[in-house]
């Protein structure tokens, strides 16, 4: 899914450290940072 610079995210749900289901969309209004370590915690 292609994402023009500017346009607002899409709605998406991942689990928080602890386990509960967070929200893209309920932390609007907030700063929200998303970081992406491909192959984090594997061994190599």
């Amino acid at each position: 899914m292609a994402i023009d610079a500017g346009q607002p995210a899409p709605d998406f749900t991942l689990d928080s450290t602890k386990g509960d289901p967070v929200t893209l969309s309920g932390l609007r209004g907030k700063k929200v940072v998303l970081a992406f370590y491909p192959a984090a915690f594997t061994g190599g």
